[in-house]
C-alpha cells in the first residue's frame, strides 16, 4: 500500500486546519488499540496509513490518518521546537531530514 504523503512534505488537517510536516510513516496504524478508541472518535480505518506531524506553531506532534490530511497549499516554513531534530533544510516546498539516505 502506497502513502499519499511522504516524510517532509507540509500537510493540512482537513477538519482541524492545522498545519504540519510529516516526521513520519506507519503502512497501517500503529498504536495501541486503546489510544485509537479513546482519541480516533470518526474510527478512521487502521488499514490505511498514518503519519506523524509536528505540528506549526505548537511544541507537539499527532498522529493522524491519512484520510484527515491534504497537502499545505501554503509551503511557508513551520514553527516547532523539533524541527531541527527530524530535518536539515527546507528547500522552500519540503523538508529534508538528517543523514545520507535523505
Amino acid at each position: 500500500m502506497n502513502a499519499d504523503f511522504f516524510v517532509g512534505q507540509i500537510v493540512e488537517h482537513n477538519k482541524v486546519g492545522y498545519r504540519g510536516v510529516v516526521f513520519g510513516v506507519d503502512q497501517v496504524f500503529s498504536l495501541a488499540d486503546e489510544w485509537y478508541e479513546q482519541v480516533a472518535r470518526s474510527r478512521p480505518p487502521k488499514n490505511r496509513p498514518w503519519y506523524h506531524v509536528l505540528v506549526d506553531g505548537a511544541e507537539h506532534s499527532t498522529y493522524v490518518a491519512e484520510r484527515h490530511l491534504v497537502p499545505s497549499e501554503l509551503l511557508e516554513q513551520i514553527s516547532h521546537p523539533a524541527l531541527g531534530q527530524y530535518f536539515a533544510r527546507f528547500d522552500g516546498t519540503r523538508y529534508y531530514g538528517i543523514g545520507p539516505v535523505h
